[in-house]
């Protein structure tokens, strides 16, 4: 009977380590801890979707991951901290845009490296960006000019249509 005990506990044990050791690694891997490289920020009107933890891409390829998303209390604007592979060296004329992972994915930051010889410092924030797009918005946008077209083929047929002779 004591030998039972003793196996129920080291299963019992055996099944929190394993537990803990899940925790530990969905922890260590939600973005929560920050991300190693060089830190940038980006200003947008408007982040739509993207949280710490999202990638960073340039041409498809993840460089990096967004550190913290926060509002400027001056101008309104979501600023993005991001790190980067330090060994990116980014023109400073380079851009940001807030994408989408497919129709139903999730949002991540593309970043489009421009022409200048000059690179980002550590620290610098990037000022050319395009924020995110909004999915509602361009549906009801969508639904709307359906519906005006719709109008405007039926009063072009309407004005075509020969008067019916009594």
């Amino acid at each position: 009977m004591a030998e039972r005990r003793v196996a129920d506990l080291v299963a019992g044990a055996a099944v929190l380590a394993v537990a803990f050791g899940f925790l530990g690694y969905a922890v260590a891997n939600t973005g929560r801890a920050a991300p190693a490289g060089m830190l940038l920020h980006a200003t947008f009107d408007r982040i739509d979707g993207l949280s710490a933890g999202s990638a960073v891409r340039i041409a498809g390829v993840d460089v990096g991951k967004v550190a913290a998303t926060r509002i400027d209390n001056k101008t309104f604007q979501a600023v993005v901290d991001f790190a980067v592979s330090p060994t990116l060296n980014l023109p400073v004329d380079s851009s940001a845009q807030i994408m989408s992972d497919g129709l139903l994915g999730g949002k991540f930051m593309a970043l489009v490296p421009g022409g200048d010889e000059k690179t980002l410092a550590a620290g610098a924030t990037m000022t050319v960006t395009q924020s995110a797009v909004s999915l509602e918005d361009l549906l009801g946008k969508f639904i709307f000019n359906v519906g005006e077209l719709s109008s405007n083929v039926q009063k072009s047929l309407r004005e075509k249509q020969p008067a019916a002779n009594p």
